[in-house]
Order: C-alpha cells, then sequence, then structure tokens
C-alpha cells in the first residue's frame, strides 16, 4: 500500500497537502494477532510453548509426538553430568583393557578375566538398560536404547563380552559427542538472538538506579550509557549517540540518534549517554518478540522434518521385524549356523537406529533459522524456511519497501531568471509552517530559512500554500491553484515526480519536483533474485500506472502495475500465482502493516519490518528487520542453502545405513563396526549441519 502521501485523519480518511495530484489509497492500519483465509497456509496463530525447548526437533520420549527412536535428545549437556558420562567411560574403557589383558596373560584362569568383562559390560550397560525398559513401560518399545541393550546382551550370550561392552561404549561415546556437538550449535544460536539484558538504570530525580529491566513502567526514563545495551524500547528524550542495530537488523554499519527518535531494546549504545523514555514494556519489547518468535519457530515444521517423524515410527518396528527375520531364516535354509545369523542380526539392530535422521534433519532447519537471524532475516519456522527455498515469482509493494517511504527533492525547475537556489528558498519560505511530507522533504533540501520574515501565512487544503515573507507574497502548489489566482503556469513533464509550483507577487517562479526514491539497495535487490534463478520480479502499487512503470524501469523488474486497491492486489497476486510451475512458489514483499491481506495470500509474507513494526512482527512468515530489499536475495540462499544440507544428511545416512545393514545381513560386518557406524554416521550429519552457520 501507498501511504506515505497523506497524513491520517481521524476517521481513517486521508488528509491530502493536496500538492502531489496523485490518487492515494486510504486504508485502515490494524494489529492483526491472528487471522486466517482460504488458501490453506497458516499465519500465525498465537501458539503455546510448553514441551518443545526451542533446539528445533522433537523429543522422542512419547510415541504420540516424538521422533520414534526413544533416544533422550539431551541436548543441553548439564556439566555434572558429562562429567559423569566421561567417568563411566574411562572406566568401561578401563576395565574392558585390563579383562582383555587377563585373557591374553592368564589363559588358564579364564574365569577371572570373564569376570572383569562382565564388571565393564555392567558399569557401560545398565544405564542404557534402565533406560530401555522405561521407554517400554511408557510404550515406546521400539527405542534406540531398546535396540543396543539387544544388541549388546545378545553379544554377552553368544560369547563375544568384549562385542558387548563396545557396543556401549561406542554407542555412549558417540552419543556424548552428539549431544556437545548440538547443544553448541544451540548455544550459539541462541546467544546471538539474546539481546535483551535484564537490567535497567532508572532515573528518578535527576538521580539513576540499576532496577530489574522487567520492573520498568511504559513513561519512566531510563539511562543508558555508552557501551551499554538498551533493555528497553523508548524514545530519545536527551542525548546524541551511534547505536550498533547488528543483533536486531544485521546491519554492520551504526545508525545515528537523537532527541525523538526511537530506539529498540537490543542496540547497543556506542557514543554518548541517553536518556529514554519508555514505550513498551519488557515483554511487549520488539526483542521480545524476536525471542518468543524464534522460540516457537522449532513448533512449526518443515515438509522433510514431518517426514522423518513419521519416517522413524514405521520404519524402527520393520527393521526390528526384519532382525528377527535375518536372526531365523538362514539357518532354517541351510546358509548360516544359529550362532552366525544370531550374530547378524544383532549387527543388523545396531544400525538400524534412525537417529542420525530425527537429530541431523531439524537441526539444519533451527541452525538454518537461527542463520538468517543473524543476519536480521527473521523466519517463522522451518516450513516458511523450506517454501522460500523455492521462490519463483517475487513481488513487491512500491512505497516502504522498494522505496524510501518519503518524498525528496529530485530537481528544480526555474523560470528563467530565477536561480535554483532561490526557487528552492521560495519554496521553503511558502511550507515552513506546514507539516505536510511534502512540505518537510523541501525544507529538509533548502536547510535553514527564516521563518521570522512570515507575518501571514493561508493554507488551502488540497491545494496549496500561502505566505507573506518580507512584504512579499509568497505561493506555492498545484498548477491548478495557481491558475485559479491568476497566474500563468507553463506545461511540465514530471513524470512520476509530483510537483509544487511557485510564484511570488503573482509572478511563476518554477517548480520544485520531488519523488520517493529507491532505496539504495533496491536495484541490486532485483539483480540478486535474478541471480539465484527467480524467474519473475513484480510490483504492485497503489501508486498512478506512470509511477509504478517509472520505478519499475529504473529498478530492472519484470512488470509493474499501479492504482491498485487491497483487493485488486490479491487479484494480481492470483494472477502471477497462476504462472508457477511446478513446485514454485509465489513471495510477496510489503509493509507488514497495511499489506496484511496480500502477505497472507502469498505463499511467504515477507514483511519490510524495519525498526519497531509490531505488526509486521505478528503478522508475517519472514520480517527484514534492517529493511533492506536485498536480504531477500540473502534470505533465499540461507534456506536453499539449508535445504540442500537437510537433503545431503538424508540421503548419506539412508545410504550408509542401508549399505552396513545389507553387509551385516551377509555376516560381513562386525558388532563394534556397526555400532561405530551408527554413531559415526550421526557425527557427521550433526558436523555438516554446522556448516549452515558460516558466512
Amino acid at each position: 500500500m501507498e501511504e506515505v502521501k497523506k497524513t491520517a485523519a481521524s476517521d481513517g480518511g486521508c488528509q491530502c497537502h493536496g500538492h502531489c495530484g496523485h490518487e492515494h489509497e486510504h486504508e485502515h492500519k490494524h494489529h492483526h494477532h491472528e487471522h486466517s483465509h482460504c488458501c490453506g497456509h497458516e499465519h500465525h496463530e498465537q501458539e503455546h510453548h510448553h514441551d518443545h525447548c526451542g533446539c528445533g526437533y522433537e523429543h522422542g520420549h512419547n510415541h504420540d509426538g516424538g521422533c520414534g527412536c526413544g533416544h533422550d535428545h539431551n541436548h543441553e549437556q548439564d556439566p555434572a553430568e558429562a562429567r559423569k558420562e566421561l567417568i563411566t567411560l574411562a572406566a568401561g574403557a578401563a576395565l574392558l583393557a585390563v579383562g582383555l589383558l587377563l585373557r591374553a596373560f592368564l589363559p588358564g584362569t579364564p574365569l577371572v578375566g570373564t569376570v572383569v568383562l562382565v564388571a565393564a559390560f555392567v558399569v557401560v550397560a545398565a544405564d542404557i538398560a534402565v533406560q530401555a525398559v522405561n521407554n517400554i513401560r511408557h510404550g515406546d518399545v521400539f527405542g534406540e536404547n531398546f535396540l543396543m541393550t539387544i544388541a549388546g546382551i545378545g553379544a554377552v550370550c553368544i560369547g563375544e563380552i568384549p562385542e558387548g561392552v563396545l557396543v556401549f561404549l561406542l554407542y555412549r561415546f558417540g552419543e556424548y559427542l552428539q549431544t556437545k556437538a548440538v547443544s553448541s550449535s544451540r548455544k550459539s544460536i541462541s546467544a546471538l538472538l539474546d539481546v535483551r539484558p535484564d537490567r535497567a538504570n532508572l532515573l528518578e530525580n535527576g538521580q539513576s538506579r540499576e532496577v530489574d529491566a522487567q520492573a520498568v513502567a511504559v513513561g519512566q526514563i531510563i539511562l543508558v550509557r555508552a557501551g551499554e545495551k538498551v533493555p528497553l524500547d523508548g524514545v530519545v528524550v536527551s542525548g546524541v549517540s551511534q547505536l550498533d542495530t547488528a543483533a536486531l537488523t544485521g546491519e554492520s554499519m551504526p545508525r545515528e540518534t537523537g532527541p525523538g527518535q526511537s530506539v529498540l531494546a537490543g542496540c547497543i549504545n556506542l557514543s554518548g549517554a541517553l536518556e529514554l523514555r519508555v514505550e513498551k514494556s519488557f515483554g511487549e519489547s520488539t526483542a521480545s518478540k524476536i525471542l518468543e518468535m524464534v522460540e516457537h519457530a522449532s513448533e512449526k515444521k518443515a515438509a522433510s522434518e514431518k517426514f522423518i517423524t513419521r519416517f522413524a515410527r514405521v520404519y524402527t518396528p520393520i527393521v526390528c521385524l526384519a532382525a528377527v527375520v535375518v536372526a531365523v531364516l538362514p539357518p532354517l535354509v541351510g546358509l548360516m549356523d544359529w550362532s552366525a545369523s544370531l550374530y547378524s542380526a544383532l549387527c543388523f539392530l545396531a544400525i538400524s537406529c534412525p537417529c542420525a535422521l530425527v537429530i541431523s534433519v531439524p537441526l539444519s532447519f533451527f541452525a538454518g533459522i537461527g542463520r538468517a537471524s543473524r543476519e536480521g532475516i527473521l523466519v517463522k519456522g522451518g516450513n516458511h524456511l523450506e517454501t522460500l527455498a523455492e521462490a519463483e515469482i517475487v513481488a513487491f509493494d512500491k512505497t516502504g519497501t522498494l522505496t524510501e517511504g518519503k518524498f525528496s527533492v529530485s530537481k528544480c525547475i526555474p523560470a528563467q531568471g530565477v536561480s535554483q537556489e532561490k526557487l528552492l528558498e521560495l519554496a521553503a519560505l511558502a511550507e515552513s509552517r506546514s507539516t505536510h511530507p511534502i512540505a518537510q522533504s523541501i525544507l529538509a533540501a533548502a536547510g535553514t530559512v527564516d521563518a521570522s520574515s512570515i507575518s501571514d501565512s493561508q493554507e488551502a487544503a488540497g491545494h496549496g500554500v500561502a505566505v507573506t515573507a518580507n512584504g512579499r507574497r509568497i505561493i506555492a502548489g498545484k498548477g491548478k491553484y495557481l491558475s485559479e489566482l491568476g497566474i500563468s503556469v507553463p506545461e511540465i513533464e514530471t513524470g512520476a515526480a509530483t510537483a509544487v509550483y511557485v510564484a511570488m507577487d503573482g509572478v511563476y517562479q518554477g517548480a520544485v519536483l520531488l519523488r520517493d526514491a529507491p532505496k539504495p539497495d533496491a536495484k541490486d535487490a532485483i539483480a540478486q533474485l535474478k541471480g539465484l534463478g527467480v524467474r519473475k520480479t513484480a510490483m504492485l502499487s497503489g501508486d498512478t500506472q506512470q509511477a509504478a512503470e517509472e520505478i519499475g524501469r529504473e529498478l530492472g523488474l519484470d512488470t509493474a502495475v499501479g492504482q491498485l486497491l487491497p483487493e485488486d492486489k490479491l487479484r494480481e497476486l492470483e494472477n502471477l500465482r497462476g504462472s508457477l510451475s511446478g513446485k514454485g512458489k509465489l513471495l510477496y514483499a510489503g509493509d507488514g502493516i497495511n499489506d496484511t491481506p496480500v502477505l497472507a495470500a502469498a505463499d511467504v509474507g515477507i514483511a519490510m519490518g524495519g525498526l519497531g513494526a509490531d505488526a509486521a512482527i505478528e503478522t508475517a512468515d519472514v520480517i527484514i528487520m534492517g529493511d533492506e530489499p536485498g536480504k531477500i536475495a540473502c534470505g533465499i540462499r540461507i534456506a536453499r542453502r539449508t535445504s540442500r544440507i537437510a537433503t545431503e544428511n538424508i540421503v548419506f545416512s539412508i545410504a550408509v545405513k542401508v549399505l552396513v545393514m545389507l553387509l551385516s545381513v551377509f555376516g560381513l560386518v562386525e558388532l563394534w563396526a556397526a555400532v561405530f557406524a551408527d554413531v559415526g554416521v550421526c557425527m557427521l550429519c550433526v558436523l555438516n549441519t554446522l556448516r549452515i552457520n558460516r558466512k
């Protein structure tokens, strides 16, 4: 929606200054906390996060929601538990070594060595066996602990006690390394997103005292010293400084701030002290909403994550049944003796657990969400990240999305004998008492003007302004307004620009052209999208067709449609959807507030959230916090890398497991090697996932 050329009246209408001559869309802005529509895609009802830890995958403790492996994905490593695990592993390994040495050097007393090996087995197997029993009691029969327990006990039963000890040693050591890697990954992601300080310096009677940030009320004044993080959203009351907004926007360049400007929690104050009037409570700050959104992101599963969860629940019981066949069938048909077939079946069980899949695939999407967040791109779930990777058509709103969203002087066309500086000065004097966005843009271009010389000021709503300065009558406004006052105005080719005509003492002085200029990275953003293989880029605007086409040509868009009301934009969006091919997806980027219906209808709605766009954070699938259209291409690249790595993990882990399982059927794999293959594949998949966090 085009918003900048008007100021909102209390009734939702448009109070136009009258200079521009453009038609405007009239809309109400609402903050949508939940909504639905007929396209069938989620947008984004409030969810409750009870049992999810935010890790990016479900926990396999129950039969109705877990991964099916039965393995406790205890990825937040407790230091005490980690030490206990290492001690257990060291004790088991030492006892195994002693037992093997006793067997080797005291062959005449095999019982002593056997007792030590059994002790080693009990040390490393006890916890796993207890967990297996507990899982069975909770209805999870075919869990990984169960598989490993059967494999280990089976090895002991056929006289391969060292093999049984190795099964549990390798398994537990692999799990320890997996847990450490996953925990490290999650902590690094969480650290990037944990941008809120918990304490604030509250100013009262000129004195500051440190308080809990949650205790600060809206309207109170806080002090943020140089080097400190901003704890709460607020407006600068006094002070000038530079802010590092990288944690929120991914923007490396500091931003200047001063009195009257908004500041978000999580920004770092780099230089001077700032006094802020708190605008939002701790829980309602933009940083809090970002953290909550990323936490809930793990609940919205990508299609491949859902597939892996369903696959694991079916796969594990099937391989257990297959292991029974491997143990029984070969001896019955005379291909193997019972001892060899039972050993093969144990190897088959050891390699069969799908843990590599149920850990690495969801972790890939969680890591992708974290990587995008580091770039100032907030993705509300793995499902949206997966869809983003398949972008084929990208449509944009114009104002505030591809353009700056504010007028700036683009050209001065003075009459003969009048300098450009003089024309701009006269226009600024005429506009000096107006609050209209066009007036403010002219004043910004002219710099300081001496408004004390003005003795009379009149504004004709929708037409223009007239002032008396130093005894001279200066008029600025539409060409029609000046003509009605008897001033001859020549025809000027303005294109998509807005023209403000200026006259002094009844004589035409020239025209000042203003336009909503494209954002600095907008043209490059379109080029990047095309470089990524996006087949079509479009702009759907409420501005005039001429303005839309001019911006479209300048930026290199494939198509630009103007003069669209909200319902017209929906129609145009559906037309674009009709030209999608195969699995291609349609993206729409808008301001996230008054473009909500179109954002909802797209496969992925992208809000150019900027700093403090609350409605954008609540309604869109993806939020570009830095307000830079170039970040859309960055988000697509991250999404494609995430999907590619998740696919690599799926193909690699299944291929290796199938190969080793086939080898185990023919007795070509030893039990310890099968366990090593299982935990090794899982570790490699987890390490592969960590590549997502690289630049």
